[in-house]
């Protein structure tokens, strides 16, 4: 039995990817495998725990329950492309760094890139709302009160 692949072009982090893919590959796993982006993790693979959490065209996806060609000619944000530039965090990473909002760190990209996507879009969220959103990924570490206060923090530094 041969396996048949399909080409798929994904722009992630505004890098250019032509990769083969099985049309059964999921966006996490050709992001991990095919793009050698790495920052996106697995953990449940069901959807749940949120660690897969990526944006396309700007809106947080489950990257474990998506197909890699569902993802064709979409913008692809991971945790690796937060960052302005090598030298320079992103003001949710750093606000996760300075308020201790991670410990093992193995659902943090999820949280970074789904607090950064929302910020980005909802400058003026408040507390209860920006909880709301933090409710959608899962943490066994930090009891999330850490997470909150990190979250605020980076709200703040963002409206400037």
């Amino acid at each position: 039995m041969t396996r048949s692949t399909v080409p798929v072009r994904l722009y992630v982090n505004g890098d250019r990817y032509d990769i083969e893919v099985e049309p059964r590959r999921t966006l996490a796993d050709a992001l991990r495998e095919d793009c050698s982006l790495t920052g996106t993790h697995l953990g449940c693979e069901h959807g749940v725990c949120g660690a897969c959490t990526v944006l396309l065209d700007g809106q947080p996806v489950r990257a474990c329950l998506m197909f890699a060609v569902q993802a064709e000619g979409a913008s692809v944000r991971t945790v690796e492309g937060l960052a302005p530039d090598d030298e320079t965090l992103h003001p949710v990473q750093k606000a996760f760094w300075e308020h201790h909002g991670l410990q093992c760190g193995f659902c943090t990209p999820g949280f970074l890139t789904l607090v950064a996507g929302y910020l980005e879009e909802h400058p003026q969220a408040e507390e209860d709302e920006l909880r709301d959103v933090l409710s959608s990924n899962l943490c066994r570490c930090t009891g999330y009160q850490n997470i909150v206060t990190a979250t605020m923090a980076a709200a703040e530094e963002m409206r400037g």
